[in-house]
């Protein structure tokens, strides 16, 4: 009898890890409470360094980037391979010196990670991670004509140069190879691939609703149309996403975390035709002048984050666990918008404030308007600390693993993590290795993703302009 694995969570962790470890060659059963894989919270950009998160440590920024060198490896569909700026206002005391020091240090790691594997040249050449801009460069710039097809540094920073205000940032500015990523089209890579795989099994609109340990395996009590059913598993997955201590409070486990309510808003400027670079302006997290984040998305769409109380962050949208359980309990008013909907006064009010907040460095996208509903969800994050990014796989005893992703890029250190354990416990056939080659994911093909990312735009009522991307490879 072949070994059986439950993942109980259908996101960005649940789908990676069921593609990852039925390519093993073992029985995954993949449990999702939605009508689709990945919807969760927004995904936008790849963190390939960190460069939006001043806070955080050089360890943990180093190792967002080789993560996202093999989530770009894994997900090529997935990726808009644009790059990104990153911007200190005048009235930040942030200092973008301080930003060279650490953009040194994670090009140094990407040649690294290039010498040991050619495969791992997925963000241009070391020479070109990242370019920095003086004020006199930037005027020059100002000058040029915006390109229709962009191919160096320089040649991005024109539409920047031409319309942002230039009195307002500090010099130099920084130009970043951490790309865009697209979570309709992950959505639809993943779903794709697990179709595909015969020992790959996906129960969508399918609601857990107890865990028993039964000697060293669990079984699973779950609800599909209205009839409950049961499964036995010898190994569980905990990818539950901000519901991870349901789970763990289903098998009597205490685990401290905290969850987050987070929402990234939709707006279109029209008449913009210009292909643009990302752009992050920095600013302190929870004040009016919180980070701007103006992520492109083709057709003029634009995502946006304000990272203030009145934008992307919510009053009492941060909670962590209670005493008695290991599930933080985020307000119902949040829990509604999950699992409801929006009220169009809240979308318009927080859309338009985010419209704001970014168009007092971009003053030409004042004209950006409410374009859908946002992006939103909630996001846990493991332990205490509120500014952790990266993160690790976590188990208690041999079978039971939870994965707990703050970024996406995670997805497949914890993978090999799980990939390691079911080695060591004997459950894989053959002995561990990393595994870098997806042969159900590389057979997909543009159409096929972009076909299906549609489709999933078009059932969750957003723009079918967010399936595409403004850049392929």
């Amino acid at each position: 009898m072949s070994v059986k694995v439950a993942i109980i969570g259908g996101g960005v962790a649940g789908s990676s890890i069921g593609v990852y470890l039925s390519e093993m060659g073992l029985d995954v059963t993949l449990f999702e409470k939605g009508k689709s894989l990945v919807n969760g919270p927004p995904i936008c950009h790849l963190h390939a360094g960190g460069n939006l998160y001043r806070e955080i440590s050089d360890e943990q920024c180093v190792t967002l980037l080789k993560q996202s060198v093999d989530l770009v490896r894994f997900l090529p569909f997935a990726v808009d391979y644009r790059p990104t700026v990153i911007a200190v206002p005048t009235d930040d005391e942030g200092r973008p010196e301080d930003l060279c020091h650490r953009l040194h240090l994670l090009q140094n790691e990407y040649e690294k990670l290039i010498k040991s594997d050619n495969a791992n040249k997925v963000l241009g050449e070391v020479s070109d991670y990242f370019q920095t801009f003086s004020k006199e460069e930037v005027e020059a710039l100002k000058e040029k004509t915006p390109l229709i097809r962009p191919q160096t540094l320089s040649e991005w920073m024109i539409p920047v140069a031409k319309n942002i205000d230039l009195d307002k940032v500090k010099y130099p500015l920084v130009m970043v190879q951490e790309y865009g990523l697209n979570i309709f089209r992950i959505a639809a890579s993943l779903s794709l691939a697990l179709e595909q795989i015969k020992n790959a099994h996906i129960l969508t609109q399918t609601e857990v609703i107890a865990i028993d340990k039964i000697n060293k395996n669990f079984r699973v009590h779950y609800k599909q149309d209205d009839k409950e059913q049961t499964q036995e598993f010898d190994f569980l997955i905990n990818a539950a996403g901000f519901k991870s201590g349901e789970i763990d409070d289903m098998l009597g486990l205490k685990r401290e975390r905290l969850v987050e309510f987070k929402a990234a808003y939709v707006t279109k400027w029209e008449g913009c035709d210009t292909l643009w670079p990302e752009v992050i302006f920095h600013g302190k997290r929870g004040t009016p002048q919180g980070m701007a984040q103006f992520t492109p998305y083709p057709d003029g769409y634009f995502q946006l984050h304000g990272m203030t109380n009145t934008i992307t962050l919510f009053d009492n949208g941060l909670v962590k666990t209670p005493k008695q359980s290991s599930q933080p309990q985020l307000d119902k008013k949040f829990l509604h918008k999950i699992d409801k909907a929006w009220k169009f006064s809240d979308v318009k009010e927080r859309s338009e404030r985010a419209i704001e907040h970014v168009a007092r460095f971009i003053p030409r996208f004042e004209q950006g308007k409410v374009a859908s509903k946002p992006l939103y969800g909630a996001q846990q994050i493991p332990g205490e600390d509120a500014s952790l990014r990266a993160s690790d796989v976590s188990f208690c005893g041999d079978t039971y693993a939870r994965c707990e992703i703050v970024k996406a890029s995670s997805v497949l250190s914890m993978a090999d993590d799980i990939a390691k354990k079911l080695t060591d416990l004997g459950f894989a056939a053959v002995p561990y290795k990393k595994l870098r080659t997806f042969p159900h994911l590389e057979a997909l093909d543009e159409a096929s993703i972009t076909h299906r990312a549609e489709e999933l735009c078009t059932a969750r009522d957003y723009p079918l302009s967010l399936a595409h991307r403004n850049i392929k490879k």
